[in-house]
């Protein structure tokens, strides 16, 4: 241990950023272990470090008592005077024991410490910077595709995409560079492990910061984002000017800002509405594209009837019940969806208490947004024999 290991280890606080008197500390500790193994345990030691010319010197510790009961780690006060006769009994006495070997062993521990302290820093280092990052989003490169797991470099350190959080129908390619939102950065024994997502709702919100300068400045605020990934989202927003309209500001001029973000997302249809503090208003606008003919509200229950034209009811549904579905999600509202003519005959029937509980369940959503598919298969049935009955006769005439 000489002046060149101090330097070297200032010169790894600049480039690393560890502070040097820490790592000084750590290989004092490390060398009173290594004292201890291969000369006794039980001595009471201590390593000093001169750091300006890195020399080491190992004192041990005694106790100054009046009556010796152990020797390894006390002295009788008579003893100690004869050293220094200003002892009193309770002080300590040191005195220097370095061994002639101790060079080597010292060189060996010391680079074992500071090998793993540099790592440890830059654990550390790489996890404070990812968790004050949690819930934003990154622009990584696909590292590697092991199974359905997709590894993605983020630079000092990896994380994973699991299956979970791939987005249906996306295809990953090693070198790739692909924008994930951080989920998690959990502290793990061989560094931080950082999860990331490309299906959660965030991953669209940051999104629309970065392509949208009125969310970013705070002229346009989103109030509710949800998704289903690779198929559907919608948007709720909200401007407090009143000249600035929130919708338009998210879609852009011919749609440039959210064609841009649907693209980064894989051709995920994207729907912005105007957020409303009219709970009627807002159910009507979160069913877009559909067009309401009326809403009743039920504060109570949290409840909605809806009522569209009979045209539209399919529409209003949506493929499987999705745009239902994911307008109940983006207003936090039971949504039940009538047509005209079925309104008609309820109302023809008797009053029915609108409550939550007879609202229709999802598979009656979806069978309803599936019977105007059915009807017009039977359409083109009529169409399809009319026309063969056409064909014969004009078969028939030649």
């Amino acid at each position: 241990m000489n002046i060149e290991f101090i330097e070297a280890l200032k010169d790894l606080e600049k480039e690393r950023g560890i502070d040097a008197d820490v790592l000084l500390e750590a290989i004092e500790v490390a060398l009173i272990s290594a004292y201890k193994k291969h000369y006794g345990s039980s001595q009471n030691v201590r390593v000093e470090i001169n750091k300006s010319n890195g020399d080491i010197h190992v004192l041990y510790r005694k106790t100054v008592v009046e009556e010796v009961s152990d020797d390894r780690t006390e002295i009788s006060l008579a003893e100690a005077q004869t050293f220094d006769p200003d002892f009193e009994i309770g002080d300590v006495f040191e005195s220097e024991v370095t061994p002639r070997s101790f060079g080597r062993i010292a060189a060996q521990t010391a680079k074992h410490v500071v090998v793993q302290r540099i790592r440890e820093a830059e654990r550390n280092l790489v996890y404070d910077q990812y968790a004050t990052r949690k819930d934003d989003i990154v622009t990584a490169t696909v590292l590697r595709i092991e199974g359905k797991n997709v590894y993605i470099d983020l630079d000092k350190t990896e994380a994973l995409l699991a299956p979970s959080e791939q987005i249906p129908r996306e295809t990953y390619y090693q070198g790739e560079r692909i924008k994930v939102y951080i989920l998690e950065v959990r502290r793990t024994t061989k560094g931080p492990q950082i999860m990331v997502s490309r299906t959660h709702p965030g991953l669209l919100k940051c999104l629309l910061e970065q392509e949208v300068p009125e969310i970013a400045d705070g002229t346009v605020e989103i109030k509710s984002v949800v998704r289903e990934p690779g198929w559907r989202s919608k948007i709720a927003v909200y401007s407090k000017n009143e000249n600035v309209d929130p919708v338009g500001a998210c879609v852009g001029a011919k749609g440039m800002r959210i064609q841009s973000v649907v693209n980064e997302l894989a051709g995920e249809k994207i729907e912005v509405i105007r957020w409303d503090e009219n709970p009627a208003v807002y159910v009507s606008n979160a069913l877009s594209p559909a067009k309401c003919v009326s809403v009743e509200i039920d504060d109570k229950e949290k409840f909605t009837r809806v009522v569209v034209p009979d045209y539209q009811l399919s529409l209003a549904i949506g493929k499987e019940g999705q745009n239902a579905r994911l307008a109940a999600r983006l207003t936090g509202w039971k949504i039940d969806i009538k047509s005209e003519s079925q309104m008609a005959e309820l109302n023809a029937a008797g009053p029915e208490q609108t409550t939550a509980e007879n609202a229709p369940t999802q598979e009656e959503l979806e069978q309803e947004a599936k019977q105007p598919i059915e009807n017009q298969d039977i359409l083109q049935e009529h169409a399809d024999i009319l026309q063969e009955n056409a064909d014969e006769q004009e078969q028939t005439m030649l």
